[in-house]
């Protein structure tokens, strides 16, 4: 099961020592798991990430390289290998892949993602005022309903409803524990929040919070907020509505994980908690997604069976997973091979304790892509590619033009830009080696600056 947040940064935990948030629910299943501190949204951008996401293909490989695109529909998605393999597929949620960025966008069946049961929408921004549409995607299928194309209003805040609607289904379809030789299922759910704009629920017993949000006075900035004041004063007016908007969805993963065990299916079912890319909220001075930065790009990554934890690892691993990564990762819990048309890593032997993982193996860096020249106010104005190291080297390049290089295991939060600075040129040549390395066997284009120093410059 894929639980997906959006624009959900993987600082914001109480887990990983955020003081302005309170979640317990993800904290304990972050202690259950494995926790994948380093992962990374290689394509902070919405849809270019879920794309990337579905295919295991970066976004210059399966067409998906910006918000909105459209996602080809004969392009091989995750959902078809696990009904391939006698698995049930369900997605309930944001959608965002059908090539608009409007809430009355209709996605029709043959255009999502090869699911069996597809409930959701394209997209929305407005958590209060979220219409769903959708349902058994097949024509033939008797469970097919023409009615269901009709879009309802969410009678709740966003989270909460779709919350409940994948529960309603997974009890419909008949989930072990509610009928006899039931198929395994995938399920993803696919939530707004805490996207912009940072607005949570009413507080309260009705929100499923027992404490009062955070006020904007007593927001705890990062240290690499610059000291504006109209950065600041935003900043914490925004982090609160992202606070509370997170600890509803924690408050709604822990209704979901009691759902799975009153359905029988907690010990059998792999939770893989994530989220697109991550958010500025003033860091840098910047906003949202599309930077290279870590408040962009790192992302949550937790994988936990709720029930036989004898059957999986605990701890944190620091391999650099990214977005084509995911997938074959999940289908490596369930035993299913990686398909050969998928380009990611299965990090799987990380997480299961009948497997051993083989380091020597695996990626030493992942891609970082923003392919277009994104033109959104408080972002980068400019196209990037770039690389995270697993030993904490950050390369970033504009076209023709080296840009940033930061040594991350001694500046976390990336305020010493050692890009221009010969004495860290063997460090940038060799991450400039291995991101020229990563253009050429993705396939994609960039034009790459030349970065040798002049003879005895050294």
């Amino acid at each position: 099961m894929w639980i997906i947040a959006d624009q959900l940064r993987a600082h914001s935990f109480g887990y990983r020592g955020d003081p302005n948030v309170r979640t317990p629910t993800i904290d304990n299943l972050a202690r259950r798991g494995i926790r994948f501190d380093a992962a990374v949204s290689g394509a902070p951008w919405c849809t270019p990430f879920r794309g990337s996401l579905l295919t295991s293909a970066y976004p210059n490989q399966n067409g998906v390289d910006r918000t909105p695109s459209v996602l080809d529909p004969s392009v091989p998605t995750i959902s078809g290998a696990f009904r391939e393999s006698g698995y049930h597929t369900a997605w309930i949620g944001k959608w965002h892949l059908d090539g608009s960025n409007s809430s009355e966008h209709y996605v029709p069946p043959e255009r999502r993602g090869g699911f069996a049961f597809w409930r959701g929408y394209e997209n929305n921004n407005a958590q209060e005022d979220c219409y769903l549409y959708g349902g058994y995607t097949d024509p033939e299928d008797p469970r097919y309903d023409e009615e269901s194309e009709t879009p309802v209003r969410l009678p709740d805040y966003e989270t909460t409803a779709l919350t409940d609607e994948l529960l309603r289904h997974l009890t419909d379809a008949g989930t072990p524990g509610t009928a006899e030789e039931a198929d395994p299922f995938f399920a993803v759910l696919s939530v707004q929040p805490p996207h912009s704009p940072y607005v949570g629920p009413v507080s309260g017993a009705q929100a499923g919070q027992p404490w009062d949000p955070l006020r904007p006075a007593d927001v705890v900035l990062r240290p690499n907020v610059p000291h504006v004041a109209r950065v600041r004063d935003q900043a914490r007016l925004d982090i609160a509505g992202y606070c509370s908007m997170i600890e509803n969805l924690d408050w709604n993963i822990g209704r979901l994980l009691t759902g799975l065990r009153s359905l029988d299916a907690d010990r059998e079912t792999w939770v893989v908690f994530f989220a697109d890319h991550g958010d500025m909220l003033g860091s840098h001075g910047q906003w949202e997604k599309s930077s290279p930065w870590e408040e962009s790009i790192r992302i949550p990554l937790i994988v936990a069976r709720v029930g036989g934890h004898q059957a999986m690892r605990t701890g944190v691993c620091d391999a650099v997973v990214n977005h084509v990564d995911i997938a074959p990762t999940t289908l490596g819990l369930c035993g299913i091979s990686r398909p050969d048309w998928m380009r990611g890593y299965d990090y799987s032997a990380h997480c299961r304790a009948d497997r051993e993982p083989d380091e020597a193996s695996e990626p030493r860096s992942a891609y970082l892509q923003q392919i277009p020249r994104k033109y959104h106010r408080h972002s980068v104005n400019r196209a990037w590619r770039g690389i995270v190291t697993r030993d904490g080297w950050k390369y970033v390049c504009t076209p023709g033009n080296d840009w940033l290089l930061h040594d991350l295991r001694e500046d976390p939060f990336e305020q010493a830009n050692l890009c221009y600075d010969t004495v860290y040129q063997r460090e940038k040549e060799r991450c400039h080696a291995e991101l020229v390395a990563w253009i050429e066997r993705t396939g994609d284009t960039f034009e790459m600056p030349d970065i040798e120093l002049p003879a005895g410059q050294h």
